[in-house]
């Protein structure tokens, strides 16, 4: 089911199946921002990568010598997640454990998203908490996707990728969706990224190394701009499939932990985490997005 709020600027809608941000629409022209699955191109939206982000060694990992088969980017974004409501600005959900998790992750939490709108900016947080007796270990990104172009007077090549400060973007090197262990600098001391519809014909492209708090897909000739706080997440993604003869959508993605490399030994206490928290325990983290006309 479809949850919506609103304000002034913006109109959300929510998809209760994985708690996935399903629309945006620009309230001011009518424009869904949003991309909308094109099960053609790309038929997800917005998915939330829970407890794991990226592909498993030999797709499945172990726990105590047991052994669980995982697909990509784990599974929150294909289980219904329960509505909790909505305060006029914020629409909430949760996902909590159960005997179906438990078969595909032998650990107790509580994942709960919150959709909060203020001004131009949606504010979607994510929180975990461990409601097992033993520590929870687990990954987490972001993996929304946005309409390129915004309009059909543009093309990719009329979008730029704009950090708020020149950087040296580490790129984590992959190959067949694992990385490899090599890096390389995607460019240095730049603050800017050129957009080509060929740019992902080796899929994503991960950049750690990063102090920007912003990056913006931005419309040069207008100025109408997407900006994502990336301040203080480890590595940000940029991806679209490949363009086919042109691309169709851009997902920036923020995430907390990254794939398994192609040695990886498949042991669950093993892989890098976004936090390892003792019973009890919260943690939680934000994505901001903000709509600039």
């Amino acid at each position: 089911m479809r949850y919506t709020v609103e304000n002034e600027f913006l109109r959300v809608e929510v998809e209760s199946l994985g708690a996935e941000l399903a629309s945006v629409v620009d309230k001011a022209t009518g424009a869904e921002m949003l991309w909308q699955g094109d099960p053609a191109v790309w038929p997800r939206r917005a998915p939330i990568l829970f407890p794991y982000c990226g592909k498993l060694v030999n797709g499945s990992f172990t726990v105590e010598g047991k052994q669980y088969a995982g697909g990509q980017h784990g599974f929150a974004r294909d289980l219904e997640h329960e509505f909790l409501g909505c305060d006029g600005t914020a629409l909430r959900f949760r996902l909590a454990s159960s005997a179906e998790t438990l078969a595909l992750f032998p650990f107790d939490f509580v994942l709960e998203s919150t959709y909060a709108l203020e001004g131009r900016t949606l504010r979607h947080t994510l929180a975990v908490t461990n409601s097992g007796a033993k520590e929870l270990r687990f990954g987490i990104g972001y993996h929304p996707g946005f309409n390129l172009p915004f309009d059909d007077k543009h093309t990719t090549e009329d979008y730029e990728l704009r950090f708020d400060t020149p950087q040296t973007p580490i790129v984590q090197e992959v190959e067949a969706g694992y990385l490899t262990g090599g890096t390389h600098p995607m460019m240095e001391n730049s603050a800017v990224i050129p957009m080509d519809d060929r740019m992902f014909d080796n899929d994503s492209i991960c950049m750690g190394g990063l102090s920007a708090k912003t990056l913006c897909l931005v419309e040069k000739d207008t100025g109408r701009r997407i900006s994502f706080d990336i301040e203080g997440y480890p590595y940000t993604l940029i991806w679209s499939s490949v363009g086919d003869p042109k691309l169709h959508f851009l997902c920036v993605e923020p995430w907390r932990s990254l794939q398994d490399k192609a040695d990886a030994t498949g042991d669950w206490a093993d892989k890098p985490c976004a936090a390892a928290l003792a019973p009890a325990e919260k943690w939680d983290t934000t994505l901001a997005i903000t709509f600039q006309r």
